[in-house]
């Protein structure tokens, strides 16, 4: 289960990634679970879209995908779906934990020309 700042966090890495799959006319087939199953497996946060011609509800898509494949749904926006799973041999993606406080970066100061030390 995501927490809302983690799928943000993911939703904010979908946006450059392309769709991977699509469901067309057909539905969702075997042929589309396996491709799921390997392109999740593979990058653990994938993209994919149902297309136009399709009669399936994007919602319904997302839940039976994963379920399939037994990834978490991070969102479904218009005809696309994003779902994440967590490659536990190969991590690409290190997702914010519940407990983990955001990095403050400090930026140091570049000391002037005028302000810089002299031995006097």
């Amino acid at each position: 289960m995501l927490t809302s700042k983690q799928r943000s966090y993911l939703r904010k890495l979908a946006m450059d990634i392309p769709d991977i799959i699509f469901i067309g006319k057909e539905g969702i087939t075997p042929q589309v679970i396996v491709q799921t199953r390997d392109a999740i497996i593979a990058r653990e946060l994938i993209k994919g879209k149902v297309q136009n011609n399709s009669l399936e509800d994007v919602n319904d898509v997302a839940r039976q995908l994963a379920t399939a494949t037994k990834s978490d749904i991070v969102c479904t926006i218009g005809s696309k779906f994003i779902l994440y799973k967590k490659n536990l041999l190969k991590t690409k993606i290190e997702v914010p934990t519940k407990n983990q406080k955001p990095i403050k970066r400090v930026k140091k100061k570049a000391l002037s020309p005028s302000r810089k030390f002299t031995n006097s």
